[in-house]
């Protein structure tokens, strides 16, 4: 057994993609980073949050043969540890006293060394840990090779008392293994706690992410590490899976510090959001074992993204685009829909819906007689179109991939059963605002490892020409909303920072204009019950992240 000099350490980063649930996967990603570690001359791997199960794990961890699997498993990487000299820091559960813990497991010598548990537990937005886990106390360093490890675990990081508790306690360095989800500007929220960590201790510190799509999560890696001047050292890839070597060294002075590594140049905005959107719709087909994907392609925007935004995940031979015109399809939309197609390298079909609403028309005349056209018949064109993807789906396989964006579900201007229906929204968190930005973010750039085409993907038309749902004559969604760049910023102080009327009216907004976007976010919560998951972007998603009761008679949003 090779044991580090006294002056130096070589500590690995797995910044990997584990899947939920698939702990033989999970185990077999665990060996490999060991082998490739190994042969680096690492003395330790360090793996993300409860990477052997794949995280979050939610309720799996309250099956007993669940955890009885993990434990198994624990002893498999014992023994494949074994036969080299780079231990293992684990991220896993542990099962104590008949509690269950969110656990870092020290592997070394082929066997367990050292367990430590998470002492805190989040229980907010898409947090609730609390339900399937126990807080563990406060740890101590975890001693390995004749130097004192202060591991902490994720949201352990985002407050002091275990930093101080680990540095009273003698740690040398920090080490935080993490399941931290994407949101825009949270890499700078990570850097700003890892700070504060590093002044109260003034220890260096290493951080480890996980990088992978989990339904409606996504994990963006983009792990680093700061010295004790707050300055960064290294800073992993986001959005691929990396193994790197962090070397440590030992001063005069006895204290550990960490060498410059690999600093990774760091996303802007656009390309970051876009980004999340490709990694988290690629994980939910693939690890769901879809063939494909089918969308309904309008000749708008939202549609064009979504059809880009799918080639650039899974290829765009997996991807399959239906026009589905009616009376109201315009020939700009036609032609849009087809160069896009066309740009995307993607199949398109064509099938007309004026069949089924003649159909439709027939068949609810009688009831409908003596009333005139209205928003009915507009939605069974969005129903028709739905069961027309739905048919698809059900013939071939491939997940129906919806369309509508936050700006949307936020006003209830979607159609239940119809472009609402779906196996998964990509833009479901995404403001329409932010459509048009990475619309012409990716006309103009193409992002690491997509699989779609260099150049635009879109005509330009598609992302000037006023948005319509094209359900009626000379239809525009401003016909029914405020314009975009009014309305998301009212969405998103009603949202995101849960302002009143009254603060948002503050900033320059027009207090009818507020109350009627606030009516329609009350209003369309039974909405979004029914929507489809999607990518998590910003701090406030529909679904876990806001959870507002549908029966709901409170008014007061002065």
């Amino acid at each position: 057994m090779n044991a580090p000099s006294l002056d130096r350490l070589t500590i690995a980063i797995a910044q990997l993609n584990p899947i939920v649930g698939d702990i033989p996967h999970n185990v077999a990603k665990i060996a490999g980073a060991l082998m490739t570690a190994r042969s680096q001359g690492a003395d330790l791997l360090v793996t993300s949050e409860l990477f052997l199960t794949g995280y979050p794990p939610e309720d799996l961890i309250r099956k007993p043969q669940f955890l009885a699997a993990a434990r198994a498993a624990i002893d498999v990487l014992a023994q494949e540890q074994g036969k080299g000299d780079t231990a293992l820091l684990l991220g896993a559960p542990w099962q104590q006293d008949g509690e269950v813990f969110n656990a870092v497991v020290l592997i070394d010598q082929g066997a367990i060394q050292t367990v430590r548990f998470k002492h805190e537990l989040p229980n907010y937005g898409v947090f609730d840990e609390v339900r399937v886990f126990e807080p563990g106390p406060c740890p101590g360093p975890i001693p390995f090779r004749g130097v004192r490890l202060g591991v902490m675990i994720c949201e352990d990081m985002w407050f002091p008392d275990v930093t101080e508790t680990l540095a009273e306690t003698g740690a040398q360095l920090l080490i935080v293994l993490n399941g931290s989800p994407f949101e825009a500007d949270k890499v700078d929220e990570r850097i700003r706690r890892a700070v504060a960590r590093i002044k109260e201790s003034d220890l260096d510190l290493l951080y480890v992410n996980q990088v992978c799509g989990q339904d409606e999560l996504v994990f963006d890696g983009a792990s680093f590490a700061l010295d004790r001047s707050c300055v960064l050292k290294l800073q992993a890839p986001a959005w691929s899976e990396a193994i790197l070597n962090t070397d440590w060294r030992r001063g005069e002075d006895g204290r550990w510090a960490i060498q410059p590594g690999p600093i990774t140049r760091r996303h802007d905005a656009d390309e970051a959001i876009y980004q999340a959107l490709v990694l988290g719709l690629r994980d939910y087909v693939t690890k769901n074992r879809f063939p494909g994907i089918v969308l309904g392609m309008s000749g708008g925007i939202d549609s064009a993204i979504c059809a880009a935004i799918a080639v650039d995940a899974i290829g765009a031979d997996k991807v399959h685009l239906v026009m589905m015109p009616s009376r109201y399809t315009s020939r700009d939309s036609l032609e849009d829909a087809a160069l896009a197609a066309g740009m995307l390298g993607a199949e398109l079909r064509e099938i007309g819906i004026a069949p089924a609403i003649d159909a439709f028309d027939q068949m609810l005349g009688p009831s409908f007689a003596g009333r005139g056209p209205d928003l009915t018949e507009e939605n069974l064109q969005s129903r028709a179109r739905g069961i027309t993807l739905m048919a698809l789906s059900n013939k071939f396989g491939w997940m129906v991939l919806s369309t509508g964006n936050k700006s949307e579900m936020s006003c209830g201007y979607a159609t239940l059963y119809g472009d609402m229906c779906g196996g998964y929204a990509v833009l479901k968190d995404v403001y329409k605002t932010t459509v048009f930005e990475i619309s012409r973010w990716r006309n103009a750039h193409r992002p690491a490892g997509a699989l779609g085409p260099e150049g635009p993907v879109m005509p330009e038309r598609i992302i000037t020409k006023p948005p319509t749902a094209e359900l009626r004559e000379n239809q525009t969604d401003q016909d029914s909303l405020p314009p975009y760049e009014v309305l998301d910023a009212i969405l998103h102080g009603l949202i995101e920072e849960e302002l009143t009327a009254a603060q948002i009216a503050a900033k320059g907004y027009d207090p009818a204009t507020i109350q009627a976007v606030w009516k329609m976010l009350d209003r369309a919560e039974y909405k979004r019950r029914q929507a489809p998951p999607g990518v998590k972007i910003t701090r406030r998603a529909f679904g876990r992240d806001r959870r507002y009761p549908i029966t709901n008679g409170y008014q007061g949003n002065s």
